[in-house]
């Protein structure tokens, strides 16, 4: 394996992990001490101001005029409308449903790479996709059951539309992160993104009170800005440059598994057999999406 390969796949295994404990960091934030909306707005306007300061420090680089339409339109899926449809579906739906749903960005990235970037469909990837999801899903379970009902639906279909939006962005982006900067993408990335979710962020925000947050909840708030959005964000975009979105996607199916091992950390879960056999499934699909280049029934 090259070393910007071996890079890529490191970049991912950190925004992965990144993505993983953001479960257990954020959990207490919301809606306790911030209303969803007020916790898009913070993410969104603070990775704008971190990413164009860092952009005074790297390479300077000039847009076309036609890609810059084109990456206002992508921070649409990417940051606007995935995030509202997150934190509005999770509010009406739950969160055993939201992970569910959220691990069949893969699936949902396999297609659109067939389609709008003519990244082929093989056996391994397909194999190796619905392994993880499998995995995934049962990891999942364990934790709680899929409830399918009137007062879910709603928000399961915003999730979905997430789930589509970001698969759709993770595509649609691959093109812009080989022909430019990680970082000039992204500060024009995250400038559209204030732009759209500001008129309907922007009065939850400043009407917050902010004189009953504690210390550790901003601290909180601190690591979904700056890593959960930040970095994690740039680390998936960097790996674009080398691997494809569906690659990318793959990497999703480890966050429940990192979850888990957070929660087994700090003593608030058991491991189970059952939790290994998950383990197993999506290392294998991971594998198999990644790195596995013959077809497995050639001689």
């Amino acid at each position: 394996m090259s070393k910007k390969l071996l890079l890529a796949h490191a970049a991912l295994l950190g925004a992965n992990f990144i993505f993983g404990i953001n479960y257990v960091i954020a959990k207490g934030i919301m809606p306790d001490y911030l209303e969803p909306r007020a916790i898009i707005q913070f993410r969104v306007v603070g990775a704008a101001i971190i990413f164009w300061i860092v952009g005074i420090f790297a390479p300077k680089e000039k847009v076309d005029r036609k890609d810059l339409l084109k990456i206002g339109l992508i921070s649409f899926f990417g940051v606007a409308l995935n995030q509202i449809m997150f934190f509005e579906g999770l509010n009406l739906s739950t969160p055993i449903n939201a992970s569910i749903i959220m691990v069949s960005i893969p699936i949902l990235v396999l297609v659109f790479s067939h389609f709008f970037i003519g990244d082929r469909l093989n056996q391994n990837k397909i194999i190796g996709i619905f392994l993880g999801f499998a995995g995934a899903v049962f990891l999942i379970l364990q934790s709680g059951n899929f409830l399918l009902s009137s007062e879910t639906l709603l928000g399961n279909i915003f999730i979905l539309i997430n789930a589509s939006s970001y698969g759709l962005y993770l595509v649609l982006m691959k093109p812009f992160m080989v022909k430019y900067n990680p970082i000039t993408i992204m500060k024009w990335v995250f400038l559209f993104g204030v732009i759209y979710v500001t008129p309907i962020s922007f009065n939850v925000a400043i009407s917050s009170d902010y004189s009953i947050i504690p210390l550790n909840i901003w601290l909180s708030i601190g690591f979904v800005v700056l890593f959960t959005t930040v970095l994690a964000y740039l680390l998936n975009n960097y790996s674009l440059k080398t691997i494809s979105p569906t690659i990318v996607s793959a990497y999703i199916y480890l966050q429940p598994l990192i979850a888990t091992v957070v929660a087994l950390s700090f003593g608030k879960d058991s491991l189970s057999i059952e939790e290994v056999i998950a383990a197993s499934m999506i290392f294998i699909g991971v594998y198999f999406v990644s790195f596995k280049k013959k077809r497995i029934f050639e001689k």
